[in-house]
């Protein structure tokens, strides 16, 4: 730990630098391997979609990379140096966390929980505050309790969190989760909005129509490993698909743009 000294701000980050990598991950978990050997990147200006079956290590990969769980094997790197040599005011300078549970034990209104964004930062930035819920379309509800929310409404407050947070890095665990077609629609475009911006998206995403129609690159974990890496078009195959998720998969073109498509086949 530095003493007599601030946190250090980040710097600008150039498209397609690394933001976040992580090199031979192992985790284990009640004497159970759930990552094993993973190397995985975030890079700047990219939308990272983190797929596979339930139980494959998805969430603990994200909580890793995050820094929000220590690996037992392996090293994670934000911005080239290690997450031990950053401060926790510095790491939530960079980069910001989704979890996949919004746990809040006390009826905060929904503008305070989304100024806890706010936190690590000097200023309180409601102009950021007022912006961020404006995204995610919960400004109406901003003197609402938080936990007389909706499991929706909840969801789209906590990415409004995460967004007031303003950091150059965003982990989000199945933020389409609790949500319509609509609003699956409305963060996955900020998730694009902000990777033009520059910044570095992992989403998790069990909708895989949804990480072909977003994702500039997928990732697919199965076991606890990485058995593809790129973009979706390339590894979306039936084959592949079919043998991670036990089920057999067909892979069309959509007819207007090209994207992939992935069904189960049916009789």
């Amino acid at each position: 730990m530095r003493l007599g000294r601030g946190p250090r701000p980040p710097g600008p980050r150039a498209k397609g630098a690394v933001a976040v990598s992580g090199t031979g991950l192992d985790k284990r978990r009640n004497g159970r391997p759930v990552l094993a050997d993973v190397d995985a990147t975030m890079t700047a200006g990219e939308v990272l979609a983190l797929v596979g079956p339930n139980g494959a290590g998805k969430s603990t990969l994200l909580s890793v990379l995050a820094g929000d769980l220590g690996p037992d094997r392996g090293e994670v790197t934000v911005d080239g140096r290690p997450l031990g040599d950053w401060t926790p005011v510095e790491l939530a300078m960079r980069r910001a966390v989704l979890p996949q549970h919004h746990l809040l034990s006390f009826p905060f209104p929904v503008v305070d929980v989304v100024r806890m964004g706010r936190a690590p930062w000097p200023d309180e930035g409601e102009d950021i505050v007022a912006g961020a819920m404006a995204a995610t379309g919960v400004a109406h509800l901003a003197t609402r309790s938080f936990l007389a929310l909706s499991g929706g409404e909840r969801a789209r407050v906590a990415l409004a969190r995460v967004l007031a947070q303003r950091t150059g890095v965003l982990l989000l665990d199945e933020p389409t989760a609790a949500l319509d077609l609509h609003h699956q629609e409305l963060v996955l475009r900020i998730a694009r909005e902000r990777a033009t911006e520059g910044d570095a998206i992992l989403v998790v995403l069990h909708d895989l129509g949804l990480a072909a129609a977003h994702a500039d690159r997928v990732m697919v974990l199965s076991g606890g490993r990485v058995v593809a890496d790129g973009p979706p078009a390339e590894v979306f195959t039936p084959d592949l698909l079919t043998d991670v998720y036990q089920h057999e998969i067909e892979v069309l073109p959509h007819p207007r743009t090209g994207t992939p498509l992935v069904l189960p086949r049916r009789s």
